[in-house]
């Protein structure tokens, strides 16, 4: 297994897949001349983070619509400031919050009504905002990940060089599966479509399987939301829904991985989580990243074994890493036999070793 590291992109204030996205939308941002952006996701959400960030290196200021877990939040100290939501803080984000009934209503309310809402009582006010959906996703955002695609391809070149083949396309290494999380679908838009272009039959690559894993939706609305996503970049414009979403089909397999629901976990997916930072040095995250692998490596990998024995995988971390601190009140009695506490013992008291667990 090869991890492709989208968790150390951009620092910790951006890390992450977003980063990649934001390059696009910011960069339209500033050539039309807006003033601010306004984003949406949830109360831990690593793109309202990075975006938040972002928007202020490059001079606009960030608005943030927060969806939190609690009914109705209205007081600072009810949001607070754990993980993501400290860095929100730090870049002074103005926050607003909604209800999860509000968020997913369609209508008066949902995502997009309330990215609607906030910019324009913000035009009222005089200013210029910039609406950035969901994560990112959309036609813009996505060639964050289709460039990306194009960096993994000069990177197995580089690998290969590094192992001692030549560069040549027949001693390339192989990536013959690439697998990530799947949130909102701009990602699993950008690196399948990419993939489809950049291992095409003219370049003469092994064209790697793609695996998104659903951490939240149902296989179907990732799909709708790809095909939706791939239209704006202009392609399937000639085909019919069926035969767009059979095309998608052949290019991405989306697993349901989403468990007992977004955000929410169980004791062994926490423990998936702990057990492989111990055995790699790499923290991966209980909502997107730590969700997708557990789920391939319990349910995929068992379900398909002969299609991934002795292959070569390519896991995508796309980070969030912040995300664990909300999770350590429930990790803390695996955490504290994992990291064990010892008290010198400067003066002996102990008269052994020298040391007091």
């Amino acid at each position: 297994m090869f991890v492709k590291r989208d968790d150390m992109s951009g620092g910790v204030e951006m890390g992450g897949n977003k980063i990649r996205k934001l390059n696009f939308l910011l960069a339209d941002a500033l050539a039309g001349g807006y003033d601010s952006v306004v984003t949406i996701g949830g109360e831990q959400s690593n793109h309202c983070r990075a975006t938040a960030a972002a928007a202020r290196m490059v001079g606009l200021d960030p608005h943030l619509i927060l969806r939190t877990r609690k009914s109705y939040v209205d007081d600072n100290e009810m949001l607070g400031t754990t993980g993501n939501l400290l860095y929100d803080r730090f870049v002074g984000a103005t926050i607003y919050t909604c209800t999860p009934g509000e968020y997913g209503r369609v209508g008066r309310f949902g995502s997009n009504a309330l990215l609607k809402k906030v910019c324009g009582d913000l035009q009222r006010m005089g200013k210029v905002p910039y609406l950035i959906n969901v994560g990112g996703s959309n036609g813009i955002g996505t060639w964050g990940y289709i460039d990306a695609i194009d960096e993994v391809v000069s990177q197995i070149t580089s690998y290969s060089q590094n192992v001692g083949e030549d560069s040549t396309n027949e001693s390339l290494i192989n990536i013959d599966h690439i697998v990530f999380a799947c949130g909102s679908g701009g990602t699993a838009a950008g690196i399948s479509c990419g993939v489809a272009l950049a291992f095409s039959n003219e370049r003469n690559l092994h064209l790697p399987k793609v695996h998104a894993i659903g951490v939240c939706d149902s296989p179907e609305y990732f799909y709708n939301e790809i095909l939706n996503i791939s239209r704006e970049l202009g392609l399937f414009q000639q085909d019919s829904y069926d035969d767009a979403i059979a095309k998608l089909k052949s290019w991405v397999t989306i697993h349901q991985g989403r468990g007992l629901g977004y955000s929410i976990n169980t004791k062994e997916e926490l423990e998936f989580c702990k057990n492989f930072s111990l055995k790699t040095g790499i923290v991966i995250d209980p909502v997107y990243t730590g969700k997708a692998l557990f789920h391939f490596a319990t349910k995929v990998l068992p379900e398909y074994p002969d299609e991934f024995q002795n292959k070569n995988v390519l896991f995508w971390h796309t980070g969030g890493s912040l995300g664990m601190y909300e999770k350590a009140p429930d990790m803390i009695e695996s955490l504290m036999t994992t990291s064990q506490l010892v008290r010198l013992d400067m003066y002996n008291k102990t008269g052994d070793s020298g040391t007091n667990t």
